[in-house]
């Protein structure tokens, strides 16, 4: 069975862990999200930031974003080796959208961003490719009851399979689709993987839903231990066949199906070379994770001071080992799972591997 370690997979674990070691000691910033707006114009259930259609944490001013790119990172980085992704909330709703994404293509700036796509038509498209665009990715939650369901939108479904056949046939950018799987859309997910194939898809990211957030008030729309099994194998034996680059989001250790649903072995980049700015200037790992791990604040500290002196929590992890964590073999591996499955006071709230093996 995969869910067991064999030797050889031991053995890889064992060098993965000491080049992780030596990529938080060096902490080189590759990815930097910027969490532009909390606006959004849907009401997803599974949402982990609650986002609505007008938030009462205003945009951050662009301004203010490219001033501290400019003065405070520009300086430290080669600019081609340091992707920015526009996040939000939903990205698509701020109108200064591509002018944005011109400023930093004018800086050198690979830039990305992660959309419903329910305003990306083909005009809205053509602006963002002519402003740099780089990378794109739509999310798409299965077939139309399905992802209209999750996404809280009958218009939903439509306008996401649009921007999907608008960015899978555009040969001058890297794109794929996020696919948040649930009960529901677990049992058609071979169904869905063909129809993804036909429309051009190359690149699949298959995530599931942990319970923060809007997410938290509803526990069905997460996976069971045997559910959750049955989709690792699911993604394990799509890799096989070869017809899509399938793969399984970041968010912890997964024992013997590791390298065999991604591409590499578990590692926990935020902090260590993903950062973000939040819509309120905060300074952090990765904008997926949602309790209180802020490091500092771009309106009263320097962004490069933060990230070189101020990431011990990310770095250093012995922190969390404690409840289920603290006799587990796979620490030493996992070092507590993502960032974001922990809460505010650093209890794990979802444990992959234990999940697979129990």
């Amino acid at each position: 069975m995969s869910k067991r370690l064999t030797l050889r997979k031991r053995a890889g674990l064992e060098l993965f862990r000491r080049l992780q070691a030596e990529r938080i000691a060096h902490h080189e910033l590759h990815t930097l999200f910027w969490e532009c707006t909390l606006r959004c114009n849907l009401h997803c259930r599974h949402c982990g930031s609650d986002c609505m259609s007008s938030s009462v944490q205003p945009d951050m001013p662009a301004s203010d974003f490219f001033r501290t790119l400019d003065t405070q990172i520009t300086p430290h980085v080669d600019t081609h080796r340091v992707l920015v992704i526009l996040s939000g909330g939903e990205v698509l709703v701020r109108p200064d959208l591509d002018r944005i994404g011109l400023e930093l293509y004018r800086r050198e700036y690979p830039w990305g961003m992660v959309t419903n796509g329910l305003a990306l038509d083909e005009k809205r498209f053509d602006r963002l490719l002519r402003a740099g665009l780089h990378s794109i990715t739509v999310s798409l939650d299965g077939f139309r009851e399905d992802h209209n369901y999750l996404r809280g939108s009958e218009k939903s479904y439509d306008a996401a399979l649009r921007a999907v056949r608008l960015t899978a046939h555009e040969p001058s950018i890297a794109s794929d689709v996020v696919t948040c799987v649930t009960a529901r859309s677990l049992g058609r997910l071979p169904e869905f993987r063909e129809m993804l194939i036909a429309e051009g898809v190359r690149s699949w990211r298959l995530f599931t839903i942990f319970p923060l957030g809007r997410a938290a008030q509803d526990p069905s729309l997460q996976l069971d231990d045997e559910q959750f099994t049955r989709l690792m194998e699911f993604i394990r034996d799509t890799r096989k066949e070869g017809r899509i680059r399938a793969s399984y989001g970041c968010e912890g250790f997964l024992g013997g199906y590791e390298t065999e649903v991604r591409d590499n072995f578990y590692q926990c980049n935020a902090g260590v070379s993903v950062a973000s700015i939040r819509v309120d200037g905060a300074i952090s790992g990765c904008t997926s994770i949602r309790a209180d791990y802020n490091q500092g604040n771009i309106y009263r500290d320097d962004f490069w001071e933060v990230w070189q002196n101020r990431f011990v929590p990310f770095r250093k992890r012995e922190w969390a080992r404690r409840d289920d964590c603290a006799d587990c073999a796979m620490f030493r591996y996992c070092l507590g799972g993502g960032m974001h499955l922990h809460d505010g006071d650093g209890r794990l709230l979802l444990c992959h591997y234990k999940r697979l093996t129990r």
